[in-house]
């Protein structure tokens, strides 16, 4: 870095004088074209279920969220993120559900596909939704988690949402070698257009609890965990061979999760492979500023805003947030 000149030939506070010469150096912006918005869908008509622990946030069947996809469209907000929630009765050891054809995910793709071609739809490529003991592969005799056979129970979960119509597959599951099969076997069968966004550095995080009480896993995983297949938190460099890898494999974009405490991984991805990079705010961020907001404590646009943002800083493309449609409306204000 070259160094300013000292103080008082540099002012720096010059550039912080009035609004308009702030907007005119700003580094970094935020807008809806950044946003991702994740929602939860379930079976049935008319249903919207709140979800207790994420304020705001419902469980919507298919009729319900397709007025939400429309405000998406309206807002500019260009990719809506679906995550299912499975009857306790479809879901067995091997999560077998994940790949019906006639499945729900594959369903609310054909329909949103039909009625907004514009919006992009991604949809998530793991197990832990349909499976009766709540993780994300296969399990041995021991509980371990099995990786090459999920591999292949995740490949053909892909080629079902593929066959629907979705735009972007997101493997969120962190078993080695899946975004190497998936992208091999959307070529072979032709959809050669089909997106991959991988997971590639996913942590074995406490900030996810509310997700897992939405999708209704939480119960299914008990006092289990998922840390021998998602990501150390003290790992760094990890993050970066596991991104590597991803894009070797013909991952289109990749995706650090959870979001901002793992800042310094975005930063550290966006460097070393300067490739279309997103984060995720997860569930339990939400869940913290919505909490906050509610009692008193924190200005709720404004610290959503400001988090948005400070992904944006740390190099991310894009953001998957429960506070999308909040923010999106507050960015076209005129």
């Amino acid at each position: 870095m070259t160094l300013p000149a000292p103080f008082p030939s540099s002012r720096p506070r010059r550039l912080r004088r009035d609004a308009f010469t702030r907007a005119l150096v700003r580094e970094r912006t935020l807008t809806q074209s950044d946003l991702i918005y994740p929602v939860f869908v379930q079976e049935g008509t008319k249903k919207r279920d709140a979800v207790a622990s994420m304020p705001g946030v419902e469980r919507l069947s298919l009729d319900q969220l397709l007025p939400v996809a429309e405000q998406c469209v309206a807002l500019g907000i260009p990719v809506m993120a679906l995550f299912p929630v499975i009857d306790a009765g479809l879901k067995t050891p091997a999560g077998d559900e994940a790949f019906n054809p006639e499945g729900l995910i594959p369903r609310v793709v054909a329909q949103l596909k039909s009625h907004f071609p514009e919006l992009g739809v991604m949809t998530d490529v793991a197990l832990d939704p349909y499976t009766s003991h709540g993780q994300d592969g296969l399990l041995d005799d021991t509980g371990y988690i099995l990786n090459d056979p999920t591999v292949e129970v995740l490949v053909k979960q892909a080629l079902v949402q593929a066959q629907a119509g979705v735009d972007i597959v997101a493997p969120s599951d962190m078993m080695d070698g899946r975004i190497g099969a998936i992208r091999g076997a959307l070529e072979t069968a032709g959809h050669v257009h089909t997106r991959i966004m991988a997971y590639s550095a996913k942590y074995a995080s406490a900030f996810y609890g509310p997700f897992r009480d939405a999708v209704g896993s939480a119960a299914n995983l008990g006092k289990s965990n998922k840390k021998v297949y998602q990501m150390d938190p003290g790992n760094s460099d990890e993050a970066l061979r596991e991104v590597g890898i991803d894009i070797a494999e013909g991952a289109d974009m990749v995706m650090v999760k959870p979001g901002m405490p793992y800042l310094d991984i975005v930063r550290r991805v966006k460097d070393e492979f300067r490739v279309p990079t997103f984060a995720y705010q997860v569930s339990g961020e939400y869940a913290m500023l919505k909490a906050a907001a509610q009692n008193g404590w924190l200005d709720h646009d404004a610290v959503m805003l400001e988090s948005l943002l400070a992904f944006k800083r740390a190099g991310a493309d894009g953001v998957l947030t429960y506070f999308a449609l909040d923010a999106a409306r507050l960015l076209i204000r005129p």
